[in-house]
């Protein structure tokens, strides 16, 4: 694999001087010693490396201080964003700690219930819906009008949103409906500049997916034309381009890391 897939790249200045909120951006091991790094550490870490000061919220706060730890280059925020009021605080403590925000990523998603609609409950469902879709609404709502002008949104979705996969209805329902938030928080932020745009990691390599391959061995023999599993690092560096200037022409989007799974299978 390539530098930038196994995190070990240099960083390059492309984020510099700016301040941006991970909301996700601990980890969460599920008791793994060797556990790789997930999307979350590997986008806060790396856009610090790139120049950024990250404010890196987490329901685990031990967590989102290990982070910042690597990353040498932010604070840590305690939140639960099932709890709306801990996203008020948040953003706005966020906000306050880096001197404004013009950067945010919404990196939460949780998965509940048995699979399948027999499996399904309204209890599980909601429980979904609050953290996927409500959480990130209530964030969107918080952090536009902090914002600065020309600021960069990503909300990290799932291929799950694009075609049928995991089995759990609330979950992909939830990641779906969350291209509908992306494109109204994208009219909302246009006349400011600011861009809103989604990443759909499929397969990765995170302690999460090796969990949810112990849970169905099959998963492992999915088909992927390029032949592997991503990493997280590999959703970073698609973050870190939309999240740049690179990416000044891009708004309304979901980018697909996922190893040519929904374009070729």
């Amino acid at each position: 694999m390539a530098a930038e897939s196994r995190g070990e790249a240099p960083g390059r200045g492309r984020l510099t001087g700016r301040r941006i909120l991970v909301v996700g951006g601990g980890q969460d091991d599920r008791g793994q010693d060797d556990a790789p790094v997930g999307n979350g550490r590997a986008m806060s870490v790396l856009f610090a490396r790139e120049g950024a000061r990250v404010a890196v919220a987490d329901r685990n706060i031990q967590s989102a201080e290990a982070t910042v730890a690597l990353s040498m280059n932010g604070v840590a925020i305690a939140a639960n964003v099932a709890m709306p009021d801990d996203i008020v605080a948040m953003v706005g403590g966020a906000a306050a700690k880096l001197g404004g925000l013009d950067g945010l990523v919404y990196n939460v998603g949780i998965g509940v219930g048995d699979p399948w609609l027999a499996g399904a409950t309204a209890e599980s469902w909601d429980k979904v819906f609050a953290v996927n879709l409500r959480g990130a609404m209530l964030t969107l709502k918080a952090a536009l009008p902090v914002l600065a002008d020309g600021s960069s949104v990503v909300l990290i979705s799932s291929i799950a949103s694009m075609k049928p996969g995991s089995r759990l209805p609330a979950y992909d329902a939830s990641k779906a409906a969350l291209t509908g938030l992306m494109r109204h928080a994208g009219i909302e932020g246009e006349r400011r500049g600011i861009r809103v745009n989604i990443i759909a990691p499929g397969l990765m390599d995170t302690s999460i997916g090796r969990e949810a391959t112990r849970g169905r061995p099959g998963r492992a023999k999915t088909p992927v034309p390029l032949g592997r599993q991503g990493t997280g690092w590999e959703t970073a560096y698609a973050a870190l381009f939309l999240m740049s200037d690179e990416a000044a022409y891009i708004t309304g989007q979901t980018l697909a890391v996922d190893g040519g799974m929904t374009g070729l299978r």
